[in-house]
């Protein structure tokens, strides 16, 4: 008898995201023995060690180059990068998910089971401490979508797809305020989510009944030297596709953005604008540039189209937007249009300016929800844009750090989001997408209007008795407001150090 031959594994490639796992379920641990009231700090520290320790070990392997455990997970550039991005970005966003002082009790509720109005409701959003199971969800949520840039085979990713996907549905859930918004967003975002999963799942298996496999490579031989019909490609591809661009927020799948953007609690809005889309992202970049380039001049006119549609979608719509952050919704839809005109440059200057782009937004976005945190009356989060009339005279510098990341979202030079869009605009043309940056052009003109407009507002209106007061932030959400307009200068007028490490990332394994 033959002995079994597992596949080898190796435990280092893999420590990163082992780090995070385990901590998760240490966190449950600590969630089943530990009093209720002493369980924040815990977590917290637990969460901050437990994603530096997970940066530590991908600084380890940056020049690890190989594919393990069967060929399920592959460690190249772009898997490193992108899993760096995830941790250093989820860093931040831990950072306003931890923040207790501006809020008393936090943003999250303290027991999400009672109903909705009831009094036992009423008083846990008055005093009592939120629920800490949070951090755990969120530690999950993170190793998944590294999970998921890693992904070599399909199963894998559809598995990593849920793994991350499961705990955002939760957090949604869990405001302090404004309940039944945010329960109706979780709602909205699991039943979309799981047609969505579905959709992947099913392009899956037709794509293995293409390939006879479900590796990446595996699918890459069966494009160039097809044996059995391609209509199984297609379908598969369109499956799949559909199950990306719905994670990525690409028109029309991205109708459940401004709903769940708008009634999630606010620090995990901004865990999903930043990290989930660089989660979204490299998973569509490794289909794309490894499993299905052989057919890039099928796929490339649709999801062209695609781009061009949520480009005007979400610079269209944004302009009629009356919420702070169902405009940020919208604005995230229309960069998410700019990324994939990077990521159908379908060269390695895309490849390099989409990953560029993906952390240079990401510390944007991050910011710009930290600061939305910050607005406050009575009944909690400020987020109607008429109550901002007025901000800049009541706390200049508050307006003027907001005024800072609009223009940045706006592309005006010395930003970052002038150098990004520069980066993917620029890969486009050199691989023959000039259309699409025409179109991309002329968007970014028009979603400059409904930032200037809350410029305008913030300055040039006088506050009225409406007007909300700008809370003191405390340390957490000062260190994220810092590092996420640091980062957004830096990159605007020194970039060349992130574009020489994209560039050298640049490189997907086989």
């Amino acid at each position: 008898m033959e002995d079994l031959q597992l596949p080898s594994i190796d435990y280092g490639a893999l420590l990163p995201m082992l780090i995070l796992f385990g901590a998760a379920c240490v966190g449950i641990l600590i969630e089943v023995f530990t009093p209720r009231r002493s369980r924040n700090p815990i977590q917290l520290t637990l969460g901050f060690l437990a994603v530096t320790a997970a940066f530590v070990a991908v600084i380890v392997q940056h020049s690890t180059r190989k594919i393990t455990i069967g060929g399920a997970v592959a460690v190249d550039g772009p898997t490193v990068f992108l899993q760096g991005a995830i941790l250093v970005l989820g860093l931040v966003s831990l950072m306003l998910i931890g923040e207790r002082s501006v809020e008393r009790g936090g943003p999250f509720v303290s027991q999400a089971a009672i109903t909705v109005g009831s009094q036992k409701d009423l008083k846990q959003a008055g005093d009592q401490p939120g629920m800490t199971e949070v951090y755990p969800l969120t530690l999950f949520a993170l190793g998944g979508m590294m999970l998921f840039v890693a992904a070599n085979d399909l199963l894998t990713m559809f598995i990593a797809l849920e793994v991350f996907s499961l705990p955002l549905y939760l957090l949604c859930a869990l405001a302090r305020r404004r309940r039944l918004l945010s329960q109706e967003a979780a709602l909205k975002y699991f039943l979309l989510g799981s047609y969505a999963s579905a959709f992947f799942l099913f392009g899956v298996a037709l794509v293995y009944g293409f390939s006879g496999g479900i590796s990446l490579s595996q699918v890459h031989a069966a494009v160039v030297d097809p044996q059995r019909s391609q209509i199984l490609l297609y379908a598969g591809l369109a499956m799949i596709a559909i199950g990306l661009l719905f994670k990525a927020a690409l028109a029309p799948f991205h109708v459940w953005t401004p709903d769940v953007y708008q009634g999630a609690p606010t620090p995990i809005t901004a865990l999903m604008a930043a990290c989930t889309k660089v989660a979204a992202f490299g998973a569509l970049l490794r289909i794309l540039y490894v499993a299905f380039d052989g057919v890039r001049w099928d796929f490339q006119p649709v999801l062209g189209a695609i781009a061009v549609l949520t480009m005007l979608v979400g610079a269209i719509l944004a302009v009629t937007q009356t919420d702070m952050k169902r405009l940020l919704a919208y604005s995230s839809v229309a960069n998410a249009g700019y990324l994939l005109v990077g990521v159908l440059a379908l060269n390695e200057e895309g490849l390099s300016g989409t990953m560029f782009y993906l952390v240079a937004y990401g510390f944007s976005v991050l910011a710009a929800f930290g600061m939305v945190t910050l607005v406050r009356d009575a009944d909690g989060e400020a987020t109607h844009l008429a109550r901002w009339a007025g901000l800049g005279r009541k706390s200049p510098l508050f307006a003027a750090t907001f005024t800072f990341i609009l223009l940045a979202f706006a592309g005006i030079p010395l930003t970052s989001g002038f150098t990004s869009k520069f980066a993917v605009f620029g890969a486009a043309v050199e691989g023959g997408q000039t259309w699409l940056v025409i179109v991309g052009v002329v968007t970014s003109m028009l979603l400059a209007f409904p930032y200037l407009r809350v410029v305008v507002m913030l300055w040039l209106s006088e506050p009225g008795e409406s007007t909300p007061t700008v809370s003191i932030p405390g340390f957490l959400t000062s260190a994220a407001l810092v590092i996420g307009v640091a980062a957004t200068f830096a990159l605007g007028v020194m970039p060349a150090p992130l574009i020489d490490l994209t560039r050298d990332a640049a490189q997907f394994v086989r």
